[in-house]
C-alpha cells in the first residue's frame, strides 16, 4: 500500500461520505479505516495468528 499524508486520505474519507453524516458516522469510518491499515501491517509484517490457534484459544469448533 502507498504511503500518503494522513490528510490527503482524511479529505479522501471525508468528501466519499454523504452530506448527512454526522460526527459519530466520521469517527465510525476512521475508526475502521485505522484498524483495516493496522491489521493489513501486522499481516505484511507476518504477525498473525492462525485460525486454529484463535479458535483453540476461545474454546471454539469449527
Amino acid at each position: 500500500m502507498e504511503l500518503v499524508g494522513i490528510k490527503e486520505e482524511a479529505h479522501r474519507l471525508i468528501d466519499q461520505l454523504p452530506e448527512t453524516m454526522d460526527w459519530d458516522d466520521l469517527m465510525y469510518e476512521i475508526f475502521v479505516r485505522q484498524a483495516i491499515e493496522a491489521g493489513v501491517a501486522d499481516s505484511e509484517a507476518g504477525d498473525i495468528t492462525a485460525v486454529e490457534e484463535v479458535r483453540a484459544a476461545f474454546g471454539l469448533s469449527g
